[in-house]
């Protein structure tokens, strides 16, 4: 293709630096990506290729420099608003920017409703974007259960749902198997011939698809080292292909002592020494088969390759091996014994260095080399010697004393080989250990390897999806869907096939393997139609997909589908979710009936005995007068004190009373008498309520005994006569239950809504939140509505249960009492709004929700103790606190008889409170990573 210079770029960056803390992800990178073309973004993971795509995207601030994007400044709110339907941003990993409960179609659906997009013309775009990509037949498919291919492939599908005119896509086909990767760019192709003015700027990890691009920017370590055609940069470097090329272009101290990797052959002889041998390996996820009856052999000091796409078995097949996970079906054999997690002495003679890295981050290079050391019993005296030997061995002595995530990728991969050969094993498992390091350091990983093989005879297990790679194996297994397909030399499958390449050799397997012509690993027919989309919109008059009704009402509008577009998302997430579900409908109920029946204030059954020194029939008497109250139960007689003591410590008595001896003598005489009693005070308020009672029997045994003794009944110039209105038995049950209602109200709601925005964060799904023309406010709205309906209902649940289950009248208005609790579950949901905008995790977001609600509402909203009674921030708190208003309306009614006209004055402090909770979550939700 040739490039019009005249015509003004797409994007335009000047002086642009992104910083994350310490490390610089863009370095004062200038640039001009042109218009109408295909922009591919070079280099390894970690030199700023993702940040600068989420940069023009809009996805991220723009902290120094200027970035233009369709002719004008990102940096500003109202233009970023402005060409937000005209740009289309598919972030890394598969899937990311989908919601995998949710099907194909109500993913589509999604997108389409929140770029305004009306029933007829969703049905059009869905229709005509599935039957293109291959899609159409698993329109019913949760997200899920596609596979690697078909999540990208919908991607895509919901990124051109708006027509836009520029594509950003950040390695879209990472990690899928080389079919899915040739079908997804001819499908590019075909889009791009509908719409030649579409600009498409891609990153990409592989050098090979790289070449398929009409201009190239190579980057590293944030900067960019140059930029133009591949035939260009060919040609100027002197090589002939992109990655020799790349290699040429970075600095000269990263080039220095770099040799090209000469892979000694290994003769392979029947009669070798067996490694690992695999017989009908099988792993079963329930319905799920990862990997299906595999069977290799693998001769001692060989390099094995499994080859394939994320998610085909390998990992999977792996972690068998090695006796992580047993298998369903089949056997295996390291070095001819059965596989065996319990044989650690086999299992001794096997390193393992998984597809993440997994070490210890906290721990120095040296510490971390002689911690797994000593996990495989390497002999004390040989530890020292054996550190330092792979230290100087991989390259690391000069970062012996650096911590993990200092160093960079390529030498995190040597720690992590470093680590795993520390013990000296003879296997050694490799699980993807060159995914995204440069070149230079893969080649290098690679010389270390082919050392370890050749000099030491170490067998050598790796996965890769990188061609190139699998070439410098001695033998290769390409894996697909869980089986293998074929295992033989590269060079023989290659000839077998009659193919140039070893990726068009695995295509035709892949073709073989679920027919010719389907798509990925689905079996479906693969369209060749062109899509059917209608003409690309003007740059930025079109916001929405179509040009846009004026006025107050339509943005109103298209506003109210935006909100209910995530509104009905996140209501099918949550059908979806059994646990959420579960906790929404249920958990409300379960925990009425514990606070409830649990949480009592009532004193009765108080267990007490006696130590009666006495043994008179009036001492009898006075502990009959005890045991005859519905307050007491009488427990067997105390023998002395330290018996008395025992029972105490034990709780076995709350009570313990100590009748003198000599008692009815000194009472018959009118002497004074003093009786012990022992009172179990752990709980200060359940003790000063025995007291109470134990006096108020004391007083009514002496009044007994005047009466039988003179014939006159004691009495006092004033009587105080006690009469209990709203709860005349003064019952806890009466009390508590109105005030769990607004409690359950406060933390359920708050806690499921909690984790409503800080899911999406952990998911990568907000992604959507920054590219789309959806506000802050329409997000939050939209996510809240559900579980505001959810806390209704329970709240119906709750009234229903307190009136026939637990026997509490609500004797004032049920009316207000509902408004009352739609406008407490406003501010509950939006105090979980607020917890997970501010959080990044699901665990940080629920425990900030839990503290935040119930911690107010227990001590200071006046659940136990009056907020009147609080006394300086303690009473300036309780007076805010919507649950404080809450708890007086709900006792007012269920208790008291009130309504509306009773209660106004509680409701202002809760109408105040919504914006004001509403308007901090807003406030706190960024539009923009930062």
């Amino acid at each position: 293709m040739t490039l019009a210079p005249a015509s003004p770029p797409v994007a335009r960056l000047q002086g642009v630096t992104l910083r994350y803390k310490k490390n610089t992800a863009l370095n004062d990178v200038t640039l001009d990506i042109p218009a109408g073309c295909m922009v591919g973004l070079i280099g390894p993971d970690g030199v700023g290729k993702s940040s600068l795509l989420a940069l023009v995207a809009g996805a991220r601030a723009v902290q120094l420099g200027r970035v233009e994007v369709l002719g004008g400044d990102m940096a500003r709110r109202l233009h970023r608003q402005a060409v937000c339907p005209n740009i289309a941003f598919m972030p890394q990993g598969l899937g990311k920017n989908l919601y995998p409960t949710l099907s194909v179609e109500e993913n589509l659906q999604f997108f389409a409703r929140l770029f305004g997009h009306d029933v007829s013309e969703r049905r059009r775009r869905i229709d005509g974007l599935t039957r293109s990509t291959g899609l159409h037949p698993f329109l019913a498919r949760p997200v899920g259960k596609l596979s690697g291919g078909m999540k990208q492939k919908l991607g895509l599908c919901c990124a051109l749902i708006h027509d836009p005119d520029l594509l950003i896509l950040d390695e879209p086909t990472t990690g899928v198997d080389p079919l899915a990767r040739a079908q997804f760019w001819e499908l590019i192709t075909r889009i791009r011939g509908q719409h030649p003015g579409m600009s498409v700027v891609v990153a990409t990890a592989y050098m090979e698809e790289a070449q398929r691009f009409d201009w190239l920017v190579a980057m590293d370590d944030g900067r960019v080292l140059d930029t133009g055609t591949p035939t260009e940069l060919l040609a100027r470097t002197g090589h002939s292909t992109l990655e020799s090329a790349f290699i040429a272009m970075l600095p000269e101290e990263k080039r220095r002592g770099h040799q090209r990797v000469e892979i000694v052959p290994l003769t392979l002889d029947d009669q070798a020494e067996v490694a690992i041998e695999a017989r009908d390996l099988t792993m079963r996820f329930g319905d799920f088969v990862a990997v299906d009856h595999v069977s290799f052999r693998i001769q001692r000091g060989e390099i094995f390759g499994f080859i394939g796409s994320n998610g085909c078995g390998k990992s999977t097949t792996m972690k068998m091996l090695t006796g992580l996970l047993p298998a369903s079906e089949g056997q295996a054999w390291l070095f001819g014994k059965l596989v065996d997690s319990r044989d650690m002495a086999t299992r001794s003679r096997v390193g393992y260095m998984s597809q993440s890295f997994s070490l210890y981050g906290e721990l120095t290079v040296q510490q971390n080399l002689a911690l797994h050391a000593r996990l495989f019993h390497v002999p004390d005296a040989d530890l020292l010697s054996r550190v330092a030997e792979s230290l100087a061995r991989f390259g690391l002595r000069e970062v012996q004393d650096a911590l993990p995530e200092q160093l960079p990728l390529g030498m995190r991969q040597r720690l992590s080989l470093a680590v795993a050969t520390v013990h000296k094993p003879e296997l050694l498992i490799l699980d993807e250990p060159t995914s995204g390091v440069d070149p230079i350091a893969r080649d290098n990983f690679w010389r270390l390897m082919i050392e370890l093989a050749r000099r030491d005879k170490v067998t050598i297990f790796i996965s890769t999806h990188f061609m190139n790679e699998a070439e410098r194996c001695d033998r290769i297994s390409l894996m697909h869907a869980g089986q293998v397909l074929e295992s033989a030399s590269p060079a023989q499958i290659m000839a077998k096939r009659g193919a140039a390449t070893l990726e068009d050799a695995f295509i035709g397997y892949l073709k073989d393997a679920d027919g010719d012509a389907v798509d990925d690993t689905t079996g479906a027919p693969l369209s060749t139609e062109t899509p059917a989309v209608v003409p690309a919109p003007d740059p930025v008059g079109a916001a929405l997909g179509q040009t846009p009704a004026k006025g107050l009402a339509a943005r109103l509008r298209r506003s109210l589908a935006r909100i209910y577009s995530y509104q009905w998302r996140e209501s099918l997430e949550l059908q979806r979710d059994p646990v959420r579900g579960a906790l929404a409908l249920l958990g409300s109920l379960l925990l009425m009936f514990v606070m409830g029946y649990g949480i009592s204030m009532d004193v009765g059954n108080l267990r007490f005995a006696v130590l009666d020194r006495d043994q008179t029939t009036l001492s009898r008497d006075y502990t009959l007068n005890l045991a005859g109250s519905r307050y007491f139960v009488e427990r067997p007689p105390i023998t002395d004190y330290a018996e008395l003591d025992r029972r105490m410590r034990s709780g076995e008595l709350s009570l313990a009373l100590e009748i003198p001896p000599g008692f009815a003598r000194d009472v018959a005489r009118g002497q004074s008498v003093q009786i012990g009693a022992w009172i179990d005070g752990a709980m200060p308020q359940r003790a000063e309520t025995v007291i109470g009672y134990a006096q108020g029997m004391h007083q009514q045994w002496y009044a007994q005994q005047v009466r039988d003794q003179t014939g006159i009944t004691p009495s006092s110039l004033i009587s105080v006569e006690t009469r209990y209105r709203y709860n005349p038995d003064v019952r806890s049950l009466p009390a508590m239950v109105p005030a769990v209602i607004p409690l359950l109200l406060l933390m359920l709601p708050a806690m499921l809504t909690a984790l409503a925005v800080v899911r999406e964060k952990e998911l990568g799904s907000i992604i959507n939140l920054y590219v789309t023309p959806v506000t802050r406010t329409e997000f939050l709205i939209g996510k809240q509505l559900p579980y505001l309906m959810l806390a209704m209902f329970n709240y119906g649940l709750m009234c229903l249960a307190a009136v026939t289950v637990f026997g509490v009248p609500m004797t004032g208005s049920f009316a207000t009492l509902t408004l009352a609790a739609l406008i407490f579950s406003v501010c509950s949901t939006g105090m979980g709004l607020l917890a997970s905008t501010v959080t990044r995790s699901q665990i940080a977001a629920m425990f900030f929700a839990m503290v935040g609600t119930m911690l107010p509402a227990v001590q200071f909203a006046g659940l136990i103790n009056p907020v009147s009674s609080l006394e300086g921030s303690g009473r300036w708190i309780g007076e805010i606190y919507p649950a404080s208003h809450m708890l007086t309306i709900s006792r007012g009614v269920f208790s008291k008889a009130l309504g509306f006209a009773d209660l106004q004055a509680s409701f202002w402090p809760m109408l105040v409170a919504v914006p004001v909770i509403m308007g901090l979550a807003i406030v706190l939700l960024k539009k923009q990573e930062a």
